[in-house]
């Protein structure tokens, strides 16, 4: 008989199905309390007449009597039947499940069914656990204010539609209306199913008071120790009552708590039913319902019985219950888990270093796990809660984290060593549960076929496993084996059951053991879910949030802060499909969370680690040079016996100093070692790598402290030395390399990523680099004051130097452009921050050519006639009387070959920082080959891909890529290429014949020293080469031809000023002399033979002669 009421079968069904509308029942409830996501019904003005007419009449709601309040829903029948439906359905399912519950509740009564968690634990557990769904479902049912108004809205419009009310609307609003008051009802409808209920409950009484222990018990008990017993280590972990040892305390109480409140009359007439509820009573102030609603039971309690007859002895329970919670039950949690937080520590290390043990003991794993969810639940219910107490610290725990660690860290040791347990357990249940069980089934007196099919099947099953099978790789799914040990329990508890469980306890003992073995097999996932699920932070952001903010506060908890975004990736285990909307909601909260909490950590680690790094870089900037001088300085003073320094004066560091240990560093490994908990982990499909957030971290922070590195000032054009820079930057990446000892982050590539994006103008997050600062103030600062001649260019030294002059400038050019200070600016920009400095120079320069142009075209007639007429002296003097703008043709040069000087000095440095012969000869040895056989006279777009690929490589080359490009990419105004050449040899004569006013500039002097003018007219030579090439190469004309002919001219012209013995041109005539040498001598297309053939070198002679004697 027993068999055909499926009772099994139907109380899994109904608690999973009572899960989901009990999950969907809140939904409902705080969308409607939701202004913004409420139905748009119940916020619309129109509406509001034929709301509270609806709630008025419900639930007998006439559409024809109330037709003036219900047009408006007349008018919109069609959206409010779509809008609503979900709702109304969602009503319909708890009037069914209502209907389902009743009718399996008095099939259990009636069957006299028997009742303990120690022996039927899953029938009894499945009971409880459906009794308490169904309270809370009718209990969320009563919580939502706009039910009737859905409702009733739904059906009018339904019935404006079809003409007839929906057939479940009736039904509906009666019960609507008996719910009114949930409580006193429902107690009204457990009244048949007291005795049951109760002697389910009293069932506990075996369990809940050996669970519910305070910290000194436990810590005397040595609970959850493995080392409590060396001996006895090795033994396998089990008991009478196995799933009872990790039974969730939170659900005995609300088992407990609504049980007793459904069916209150054993209050009275059971002491064990009182002292139990007590118990319960004295364990917290609230116990959930569902997500983030709970219940205030004292008041609830309270409040219920005084509104009965005969309990008023009940009331003063109740307040002293809640005085003792008060005053007692903060401090007993907090004393708990300090206990729970080693107790785990220990479990952790002895598992670490022996994981073998994770067979025998994996039941110790389970027990740490739910102890450990129940405590953290309990002060997270009560910490959104807090009641007026005297110590409210009691509510905090700014050492949560390290709890949530230990439990994150016994998941992860299951989830590593699952073979090791499943080996363990595969054994266990073959080789000693199978012969136990055997032996029991033989020594029963009575067994009847249907049982006695199912035993059958549990031998057999448990005999078959063979680690054959596991080698294999086979899974394996023992649910049949579990749900038919369900079916068994509900066989054998009804009354009068020809085989009664309660008469054999041992059968219930091996075979609840046997349970557990199987579900360390295939079921490990789900016991986690059951164990150590803490999902419900979800729904208590806040303090979630506040708990992170109090560990993040504690040094000594900065270690184990990774644990809270690991917990968000379980958050979606408390997602049930009854109610898909749920899922965004639910998965934007948790990705939501999970990134804040990395982003807080990441950010906390790399404040310190660059905290690090700038002490480091303050440590190696006090090693550099020119730093010795003060050291010298006191040396020598001291030898002396000079004047000691004076009182006010600053006490230097004596060495060592920076060897003591500093809290950053110990602060630095706690946080870095956060990281260590795992690689990564999944939230909603979403792969989460804890790693990354901190490289994220480090790299806009890596990004913004080169920035302020280089000191830029825009106003005053100051700017730290790129060698300077270049000192610090290694200080930082060398001490960046020590934070992979602490955690498992790439560290060359963060370096190159950061060095990569400072090569670029902008970095990845849109703001200026190194590369954009120094390309600034390269062409403002040095470039401009260079033009002025402010600053002289030294081919000597190959740099920049200050012009002696009364005003002093702000920077020492020679420190910015010598050779070490430019190595390092190519070391730190590379080829592309190179590129983009060039680009900028280019512009610069195609400026400049643009105003030659037009000075030419103003002169073009007269340089007509003086090209044809260069060795006329007579007309040539005439003509230059014409000509005018020679000194700004002059200037204008200069400024081009001042930038052109500047540009083949980077070009070199950026040569011997590559290193390309020494790095990959194999890639430079092609390119110089086909550097040295390409001809500038052949295709100009091979050259010029060639040369490009050349300057690239930092090689010097006979034509500049990319002058050519930004010649050829010159708006001409649609002028031939003739007209273009015409222009390009005018202005080459304009130059030639410009060369004579030099002289009358003093400070067009050779310098011997600097090895050019001082006006830097030395640049000329570098301008003419640079600029004839590339121009005559875009025009494509040879330009060693035209060349030649500038060389005749200026020649020509030169030759002339030896004529006039007392004009104010021979003062500097020789040092120009030097220039037409120096043009020649820097071209790849003249030659000195073509010099002599045009001006004496005796007159070159005479001038080196008498400015280098």
């Amino acid at each position: 008989m027993a068999y055909q009421f499926k009772l099994a079968e139907k109380l899994i069904i109904l608690n999973d199905r009572g899960q989901g509308v009990l999950i969907r029942m809140n939904h409902i409830k705080k969308l409607c309390t939701d202004p913004k996501r409420r139905p748009p019904y119940f916020t619309d003005k129109s509406m509001e007449s034929a709301t509270k007419y609806i709630n008025r009449k419900f639930p007998n709601v006439d559409i024809r009597g109330g037709s003036q309040h219900l047009s408006n829903i007349q008018k919109q029948k069609s959206a409010i039947l779509e809008g609503l439906h979900s709702y109304y359905e969602s009503f319909i399912d708890v009037m069914e499940f209502r209907d389902h519950v009743y009718e399996l509740l008095n099939t259990i009564d009636a069957s006299q069914c028997y009742f303990n968690i120690g022996v039927n634990f899953d029938f009894t557990k499945n009971y409880l656990d459906l009794i308490v769904t169904y309270a809370s479902v009718i209990y969320m049912l009563s919580r939502m204010d706009d039910k009737k108004a859905i409702v009733g809205m739904y059906n009018c419009a339904y019935e404006f539609s079809n003409g007839n009310s929906d057939p479940s609307f009736p039904r509906l609003g009666q019960m609507f209306i008996e719910y009114d008051h949930p409580w006193k009802k429902l107690s009204e409808e457990f009244g048949p199913h007291t005795k049951s209920v109760t002697e389910a409950l009293l069932s506990l009484l075996m369990v809940y008071p050996r669970r519910n222990l305070s910290a000194d018990q436990w810590r005397n008990a040595q609970l959850l120790s493995l080392l409590a017993s060396p001996a006895a280590m090795l033994s396998p972990a089990c008991c009478d009552t196995m799933a009872c040892e990790y039974l969730s305390l939170e659900a005995m109480e609300r088992w407990i708590l609504i049980g007793f409140l459904l069916c209150h009359s054993s209050l009275n007439t059971n002491a064990n039913s009182q002292n139990l509820w007590k118990m319960a009573l004295r364990n917290g102030l609230y116990i959930t319902v569902i997500r983030d609603e709970v219940l205030n039971i004292h008041k609830l309690s309270e409040d219920f019985f005084d509104s009965l007859k005969g309990y008023s002895k009940r009331i003063p329970d109740i307040k002293e219950c809640k005085e003792y919670v008060i005053t007692n039950c903060g401090a007993v949690r907090r004393e708990k888990r300090n206990f729970l937080r080693n107790a785990l520590k220990e479990l952790i290390k002895v598992l670490e270093d022996e994981p073998a043990l994770l067979g025998p003991k994996a039941l110790f794993v389970f027990m740490a796990l739910s102890f450990s969810r129940d405590e953290v639940l309990w002060l997270v219910r009560h910490a959104e809660n807090i009641p007026k107490t005297k110590t409210p610290e009691d509510y905090a725990d700014s050492q949560m984290a390290e709890l949530f660690y230990y439990m994150e860290k016994l998941r992860t040791l299951l989830a590593q060593h699952r073979y090791v347990i499943q080996r363990y357990h595969l054994q266990y249940l073959s080789q000693y549960d199978a012969l136990v069980l055997n032996d029991i089934i033989q020594g029963m007196y009575v067994c009847p076929e249907e049982e006695s099919v199912l035993m059958s099947s549990f031998v057999s099953t448990l005999s078959a496993m063979s680690l054959k099978h596991l080698d294999a790789g086979e899974e394996f799914d023992l649910k049949p084996f579990r749900l038919d040990w369900l079916r068994l329990q509900a066989y054998t508890s009804v009354g009068k059951a020809p085989l009664a469980l309660k008469d054999y306890p041992e059968l219930a003992k091996v075979m609840n053991m046997a349970q557990f073995h199987t579900r360390m097999m295939d079921n490990v996932n789900e016991l986690l879910c059951e164990t150590a699920d803490l999902s419900i932070l979800c729904f208590h952001t806040r303090v979630f949030e506040k708990l992170f903010s109090q560990s993040s506060e504690d040094v000594s908890m900065q270690r184990y802060l990774t644990a809270f975004p690991v917990i968000c990736s379980h958050f979606s285990q408390c997602l049930h499909p009854l109610c898909p909307e749920e899922v965004s909601t639910v998965k934007n909260r948790s990705l939501k969370m999970s990134v804040n909490f990395l982003e807080e950590i990441s950010r906390q680690t790399c404040m310190v680690v660059l905290e690090i790094c700038a002490e480091q870089c303050n440590l190696h900037e006090k090693l550099l040079p020119k730093h010795s001088a003060e050291t010298i300085s006191t040396a020598r003073n001291k030898k002396l016996k000079k004047s000691l320094p004076k009182k006010g004066d600053v006490p230097k560091e004596k060495p060592g100093t920076e060897s003591l240990r500093k809290d950053r560093y110990h602060y630095n490994n706690k946080l870095c070692a956060s990281y260590s908990i795992c690689a990564d982990f999944t939230v909603f499909q979403h792969i989460i790598v804890p790693a990354e957030f901190l490289f994220s971290q480090l790299e806009i922070r890596l990004n913004k402290v080169i920035v302020q590195m280089a000191n830029y000032n825009q106003s005053t054009h100051e700017i730290a030395r790129p060698s300077d820079l270049l000192a610090g930057i290694q200080a930082y990446v060398t001490s960046l390399h020590s934070l992979s000892c602490y955690t498992n982050i790439d560290v060359t590539r963060l370096v190159k990523s950061v060095l990569l994006q400072q090569t670029q103008p902008l970095d990845s997050y849109g703001a200026q680099t190194i590369t954009t600062l120094y390309t600034n103030w390269f062409l403002e600062g040095l470039l401009r004051q260079a033009s002025s001649a402010l600053i002289v260019h030294c081919p000597t030294k190959q740099c920049f130097v200050n012009q002696n002059t009364e005003n002093e400038q702000s920077f020492h050019a020679e420190e910015y452009s010598d050779i070490c200070g430019l190595r390092s600016l190519a070391e730190l920009i590379g080829p592309f921050g190179l590129k983009f400095l060039n680009e900028n120079l280019m512009w610069h320069i195609i400026s400049q050519v643009g105003e030659l142009k037009k000075l030419v075209s103003d002169n073009m007639d007269v340089l007509v006639q003086m090209r044809a007429n260069y060795d006329n002296p007579e007309a040539m003097s005439d003509l230059q009387k014409k000509l005018t703008g020679s000194e700004n043709v002059l200037k204008r040069m200069t400024i081009v070959g001042v930038i052109l000087s500047f540009r083949s000095m980077i070009q070199d440095a950026l040569e011997e920082v590559n290193s390309m012969d020494r790095h990959c000869p194999f890639l430079m040895r092609p390119i110089k080959c086909l550097k040295d056989f390409i001809y500038s006279d052949g295709d100009i777009k091979v050259t010029l891909s060639v040369y490009e690929m050349a300057s690239a490589a930092g090689l010097p080359c006979e034509i500049d890529p990319a002058l050519v490009s930004a010649i050829a990419n010159m708006q001409t105004d649609n002028s031939s290429i003739e007209e273009e050449f015409k222009i390009t040899c005018l202005l080459l004569v304009f130059i030639a014949v410009s060369l004579p006013t030099l002289c009358l500039d003093p400070n067009s002097f050779y310098s011997r020293e600097h090895g050019g003018h001082q006006n830097n007219i030395h640049c000329l030579a570098t301008a003419v080469n640079h600029l004839a090439a590339a121009m005559f190469t875009v025009q494509r004309k040879n330009i060693q031809t035209q060349l030649h002919e500038f060389l005749k001219v200026a020649s020509s012209i030169l030759l002339q000023l030896g004529q006039n013995v007392e004009r104010v041109e021979i003062k500097n005539r020789d040092s120009v002399y030097l220039l037409l040498h120096m043009i020649v001598e820097q071209s790849p297309f003249l030659s000195q033979d073509m010099l002599e053939m045009c001006f004496p070198y005796v007159l070159l002679r005479n001038s080196y002669r008498e400015h280098l004697n």
